[in-house]
């Protein structure tokens, strides 16, 4: 295993001023500066990292189309589908995540999801080119339509298969790969630190750039020279992923797997809380629980001061004259330090839950916002026609100018102002996307009112869509892609560098769980709020409920976006109270950004 550290090797006293505490190299030896990681390494992960979402975003925006065309499902169903998957992608990082600290490694834990995804692409591909595999070809937005067979039986087995083999892969890459390129970076040192950060903005331009070509090449394959070419590509790119990832093995800088997980030590921590529940809290917060920090395996980073929030907590550390007398039992008795890590996530749990909105209006911009822009005029020339699952390319081209010049140019100049390595704090910027996504989905109702009106005002309320397009372009709709697209560039970033920063040493390899859990939640959370609509409308409309039913033109899409605004706004006035109440833990080198949230910096000076 090459992840085994080897502490034997001889090194001279320049080598050991290059060496890296805590990180190795592929054949176990200690990393050394000038040799592995830094930024240039780096570039193998995002462009691994661009190729995995080539391959896979395609899915996110298109997926429901091939349900509903290919495989005859109604619209909320393929709907609740596509966000079924995403969710479980994003949910299933978790458990990657552990598997990666504990056993695997983050680089094997990639390699193994990479192939996982591999295989799944290409179970797609196979089940869309074979007849046999899939419902018989029909028009399903014809109602006069008689043969329109939904997929069942072992043909839905395999389409099930196929797609959660590739939510296993996604989730095990975006689990592994992002922290993986952290690790390439020394956050003791001033200058990696700060590349560090940049590179989390250029993991979204890589998200970006694998997203284009995603977003138009493979959408435009699927839509016109096949489903089962498209997947293909789709495969294709997972492979050329695999392959440049794993051509940076030997300059990669590897966290050391000490066989225990940080979240073990978390659920230990509540367990003895609850066996803990009836002992009385000292009043000298030193009694309780520490191991002695003179032992010669005692490492100083490992130990956090005590703290006095979330005092519940400290009854983990309680000594009893038992525990004093014997070995702790780990599931009864847990050091101080374990007791702060466990408040230190306990406190980012709000910032966690205000984000589940947003991700929330972004299934919808994946969903129904596709499915309107197959009723619409989709000419761009008399002979070209974009794919409606392309929309999503305006905002990505925009983000694709626009983070060079915001990692460049923006935050140099916002660093000069407040003295942050980031130019302005994390919650600040997740605040901004918040606002903006509660705009995108005001933009989207207005726009679907609109769509209507002209249905109505040309008598095509039950026209046929692609048959009969409304008179309307479908560049429309791009207007709500774009503000998204910018709200993304603020929220999903500033989230992967809060949950970073914030986390203790012993969690920074589930940190990027954080950010993925939350939109995890945010897709199941979108398949709940489609059927609680659509039942608690069911006898107040003439369509059977505000999105029942194939025909967008008679459903109340627009009332849905509006609720969806509301409640993003009522999100983020809550996230200013959870932002403002909010303090940043103390990082390396004595820097402190204290709370504020959104609503403030405060520059470090003298300590404050």
């Amino acid at each position: 295993m090459f992840l085994e550290f080897n502490p034997d090797s001889p090194l001279t006293l320049q080598d050991k001023a290059e060496l890296i505490e805590g990180k190795v190299d592929w054949k176990g030896r200690i990393a050394r500066k000038d040799k592995h990681g830094g930024f240039c390494t780096s570039l193998l992960i995002l462009g691994t990292f661009a190729f995995e979402n080539m391959a896979t975003l395609a899915l996110a925006v298109n997926l429901v189309t091939y349900f509903i065309a290919v495989m005859h499902l109604n619209v909320a169903d393929a709907a609740n589908h596509l966000t079924n998957y995403m969710g479980t992608s994003y949910i299933l990082t978790v458990l990657i995540a552990f598997l990666a600290d504990t056993y695997l490694g983050r680089s094997k834990a990639v390699l193994i999801a990479a192939s996982i995804e591999f295989l799944g692409l290409g179970l797609l591909a196979l089940q869309a080119h074979y007849p046999n595999f899939k419902p018989p070809l029909c028009n399903i937005y014809d109602p006069t339509s008689t043969n329109c067979i939904q997929v069942t039986g072992g043909n839905a087995a395999l389409l099930f298969i196929a797609l959660y083999l590739v939510a296993l892969g996604a989730g095990g890459v975006k689990a592994a790969l992002p922290t993986h390129g952290a690790d390439q970076f020394d956050d003791k040192d001033p200058k990696e630190e700060r590349q560090m950060s940049s590179f989390f903005n250029w993991l979204l331009m890589a998200v970006c750039v694998g997203g284009a070509i995603s977003l138009t090449l493979i959408v435009w394959i699927q839509d016109h020279k096949g489903w089962d070419l498209g997947f293909a590509v789709s495969t294709i790119a997972m492979f050329l992923g695999v392959i440049v990832f794993a051509s940076g093995i030997p300059q990669y800088r590897y966290h050391v797997i000490h066989g225990s997980s940080a979240l073990t030590e978390i659920v230990q921590v509540y367990v003895a809380v609850i066996r803990n529940r009836n002992l009385q809290l000292p009043e000298d917060s030193n009694e309780l629980y520490e191991i002695n920090k003179d032992k010669e395996a005692a490492i100083e980073a490992e130990f956090l001061p005590h703290t006095n929030v979330f005092r519940f907590l400290d009854k983990a550390a309680i000594q009893t004259s038992s525990t004093q007398s014997e070995t702790p039992n780990s599931w009864k008795l847990c050091r101080v330090t374990q007791v702060e890590n466990a408040k230190i996530l306990l406190n980012m749990i709000p910032v966690f839950c205000c984000t589940v909105i947003m991700t929330l209006c972004l299934a919808q911009l994946q969903t129904f916002s596709i499915h309107q822009g197959l009723t619409m005029d989709t000419r761009i020339t008399k002979s070209f026609n974009i794919p409606p699952a392309s929309l999503p390319i305006l905002p990505v081209m925009f983000l694709i100018f626009i983070i060079p010049l915001y990692d460049q140019i923006v935050v140099p100049c916002a660093r000069k102002f407040t003295g942050i390595p980031t130019g302005i704090t994390y919650l600040q910027r997740v605040g901004v996307g918040l606002v903006l996504s509660s705009l995108s989905m005001a933009v989207a109702a207005i726009m679907e009112v609109k769509r209507k009106k002209v249905a109505r005002d040309h008598n095509m309320l039950d026209a046929i869509p692609i048959l009969q397009p409304l008179p309307i372009s479908v560049f429309w709709l791009s207007i709500q892609y774009f503000i998204f697209g910018i709200a993304d560039m603020f929220t999903y970033v500033g989230l992967l560098e809060f949950f970073y920063s914030q986390a203790p040493k012993d969690l920074k390899s589930i940190s990027s769980c954080f950010l993925w859990s939350s939109m995890a939640v945010g897709y199941f959370l979108s398949t709940i709020v489609v059927n609680t609509v659509n039942h608690a409308t069911k006898n107040i409309t003439r369509s059977g409920g505000w999105l029942a039913g194939n025909n967008f033109n008679r459903n109340h899409l627009n009332l849905f976006y509006w609720l969806l605004s509301l409640m993003s706004l009522l999100n983020f006035f809550i996230y200013l109270f959870v932002s403002k109440r909010y303090k940043y833990r103390k990082e390396g080198h004595d820097v402190q950004i204290h709370g504020n949230g959104v609503l403030g910096l405060q520059n470090k000076k003298d300590g404050k």
